[in-house]
């Protein structure tokens, strides 16, 4: 297998059927299945997901399920650095008042301490759609939660990635209040596609603070597409991520197949990426 090769995971969910129509949605029926079917892809990389419904039976935060993963990780070479939490999207904990607000920050705790048994290094945090910050107060109490699990976050060896639609120099100026030790960005290319943004601006404003990256494509002001037909420039992107030291992951969150056949999408996007990077790196 070649170290390029080995950099590149998918988005769990991306190798199972559809849930409820959903692009993106933990696969209850199939979340197994997906670790042997990752290994015959040559995919050594998975990134969890979490939605807010169920939170507390997904087998990430059950003791069983914990001793499950870690056994069909192990079967199959397949390991979980990362995990994306919708969760934190369809009820962001910075956007409801103090009753709410402590329940789903009890979420929030129950969570890093799970990834943490399981080594799961990178919680994205997405701050967009549902989850975007709309006005100070939010922004208030993002940080004062966050800032307050420091010392926690470093004794899990948990970092938090936020995934956001901020234009690149606001994007810096926000990551400014957290520490880089423990806290970074998880570059979208999709997003960024969308939102018309420059990879050569954003690259420039904030590259040492990207901890994680998903490879997406999107039309801009649109939905995701196949790689490469959408409005990100994929090899200019990942060419200015190499050349700027990145070292860490790529993370397929790809368009789902029109024709059912997920496990094939996933080879063509996973070759493409390999490609890319390989370029980069002449």
């Amino acid at each position: 297998m070649t170290a390029t090769l080995e950099r590149i995971g998918f988005m769990q969910g991306r190798l199972s059927a559809l849930v409820d129509g959903k692009i993106q949605a933990f696969p209850w029926d199939e979340w197994r299945e997906e670790f042997s079917r990752a290994k015959a892809l040559g995919l050594t990389r998975m990134e969890w997901t979490i939605d807010q419904e169920r939170l507390r039976e997904n087998p990430l935060m059950t003791a069983q399920g914990q001793n499950e993963i870690i056994a069909l990780s192990r079967e199959n070479g397949v390991r979980i650095p990362s995990l994306t939490g919708d969760c934190f999207m369809q009820a962001p904990f910075w956007k409801v008042d103090a009753v709410v607000r402590d329940a789903l920050v009890a979420d929030l705790d129950l969570l890093l301490a799970a990834c943490s048994r399981l080594g799961i290094e990178f919680v994205v945090i997405p701050l967009v759609d549902n989850g975007k910050i709309e006005r100070e107060s939010e922004s208030d109490t993002l940080k004062r939660v966050l800032l307050a699990r420091r010392e926690a976050l470093t004794t899990q060896n948990v970092k938090i990635v936020f995934e956001s639609d901020l234009p690149p120099r606001e994007l810096a100026r926000f990551m400014e209040a957290f520490p880089a030790e423990m806290f970074g960005i998880n570059y979208d290319s999709g997003n960024s596609a969308s939102l018309g943004y420059d990879s050569d601006e954003e690259i420039a404003a904030y590259a040492p603070r990207i901890l994680n990256v998903h490879v997406k494509d999107r039309i801009r002001g649109g939905t995701t597409v196949p790689l490469g037909t959408g409005s990100a420039d994929l090899a200019k992107t990942i060419r200015l991520i190499e050349r700027s030291g990145y070292k860490g992951q790529y993370i397929l969150q790809t368009a789902r197949a029109a024709d059912g056949d997920h496990a094939g999408a996933l080879a063509r996007y996973r070759d493409m990426t390999v490609g890319w990077i390989e370029d980069a790196a002449r």
